[in-house]
């Protein structure tokens, strides 16, 4: 198999990995801060309960997730060279502030969070899980500036020339506030705490299925109910903004979420679909003029298309790009849904009630992981033919000193390593959560 391929398929394979967990981390981390100012402000046990419960699954998603990051920063060097030598002042930049100001802060934090019950005062347990929450959202910010930059590249200026160039930061804060960034940020942020409350609605559906910890679980649900609700409503308002900013910053990508070829209007704006990208038509349902209307707020407007740019500038997996795409945005329709029509029963008094609800929700832990990858997965496929767009090429990035069979034998050895890293994952978790929260808190409660 051709090298920059295989080069591309690890680092897919190891990202996607590893992108399982710091949502998770930042999710919980959320809830957990929810959990524990409740419990300092009404005295009510249940809350400690369940913040020392969360405290011990947060922990394993932590670890795992700091074991499966590291070997992506190697990857740069051995089969990214020219890439990162690229990319180097501006990459960094940005992991030095995120080691100095968010995983320092993080880890610090952490070490008081675990041992510090009974050691330290309750509002400095408390400060030591917002320091926590802090330091992993911050470690979201940089790395996802970091790969906003590469989407929309500001405040730097090139320096030498083939393969000697390289970029330069000329103004920190506007290659910090680059025009995708922040629009980035916030929806990385949301999916995160998506991935978390919905993790705490399953396990809390779950017990509740089984007849277990019955006012407990009850707590949690509708907590997490809440942050689920708000946060999935608030993605539509973030997720507009980041379609506007593609549209205005990478009209390609766009088109190619849409599978929109020609530069005309009205645009459509497809549902679901499938696309030929050989005859250039896509299949599916549509609203006429709904791409139009999204982007100019005219369902008439024109709208530019594949065809408008160079064949070699064009995303090549059109069709993976659009499905990437409309999956993300069908699983945010449907998280919306189930949470509004569980307000309505909570608001009815009859939220526990439904079987068939609770059990949606035990297995609905897997959407939001879904949705994250997704849009992901569209994002970057969309941005190829670039590594950054509009300046270097990915298949100008990978390194020529390595050939395809070694790519080929670390790519199984991880994908071996990493199948053990879930097993244990999910091992570990199974085990928290079938033990728990009482038992839990009770065996915390002892060491300390």
């Amino acid at each position: 198999m051709d090298t920059e391929i295989l080069a591309r398929i690890q680092f897919a394979f190891t990202i996607a990995f590893h992108y399982i967990y710091p949502p998770l981390s930042i999710g919980l981390g959320l809830l957990m801060v929810i959990f524990e100012g409740l419990y300092l402000k009404t005295g009510l046990k249940h809350y400690e309960t369940l913040t020392r419960f969360w405290l011990k699954l947060f922990a394993i998603t932590f670890g795992i997730g700091v074991a499966t990051g590291i070997i992506m920063e190697f990857e740069f060097g051995t089969n990214w060279s020219v890439y990162s030598k690229y990319v180097g002042d501006i990459f960094g930049s940005a992991l030095a502030a995120e080691g100095l100001f968010a995983f320092g802060l993080e880890s610090t934090f952490l070490g008081i969070l675990l041992f510090g019950w009974n050691r330290v005062s309750p509002k400095t347990h408390f400060i030591s899980t917002i320091g926590v929450f802090l330091g992993s959202m911050f470690s979201a910010v940089w790395i996802v500036v970091a790969n906003s930059w590469q989407q929309t590249p500001a405040g730097y200026h090139i320096v030498g020339e083939g393969l000697n160039a390289r970029a330069e930061v000329t103004d920190f804060w506007a290659m910090v506030f680059n025009p995708s960034s922040v629009d980035r940020i916030i929806h990385v942020w949301q999916g995160a705490f998506l991935a978390g409350a919905f993790l705490v609605l399953s396990v809390h559906a779950y017990y509740l299925l089984k007849g277990k910890y019955i006012e407990l679980s009850q707590k949690a649900f509708k907590i997490a109910l809440v942050v689920a609700t708000v946060i999935s409503l608030s993605q539509l308002v973030s997720g507009h903004s980041s379609a506007d900013g593609v549209a205005k910053n990478q009209p390609a990508k766009l088109a190619a979420m849409e599978g929109h070829y020609e530069t005309s209007g009205p645009a459509d704006l497809y549902l679901l679909g499938w696309v030929n990208n050989d005859t250039q038509e896509v299949t599916g349902l549509k609203i006429s003029g709904g791409l139009s209307y999204l982007i100019h707020q005219d369902f008439k407007a024109d709208v530019k298309g594949l065809n408008a740019f160079n064949k070699e500038d064009q995303p090549t997996q059109v069709n993976a790009v659009f499905q990437f795409y409309h999956i993300m945005i069908a699983i945010g329709i449907f998280l919306i849904g189930i949470t509004l029509y569980a307000c309505v029963l909570w608001w009815r008094g009859t939220l526990f009630d439904s079987k068939w609800l609770l059990k949606i929700f035990a297995f609905s832990v897997i959407l939001p992981q879904i949705a994250n990858q997704a849009g992901w997965f569209a994002a970057e496929m969309g941005r190829q033919p670039w590594v950054v767009y509009g300046h270097l090429r990915t298949s100008d990035a990978f390194s020529q000193e390595v050939s395809s069979n070694q790519i080929l034998f670390s790519l199984i050895m991880f994908f071996f390593i990493y199948s053990l890293l879930f097993l244990l994952f999910i091992y570990s978790m199974h085990k928290k959560i079938k033990k728990g929260p009482f038992e839990e808190a009770k065996k915390e409660m002892q060491l300390t």
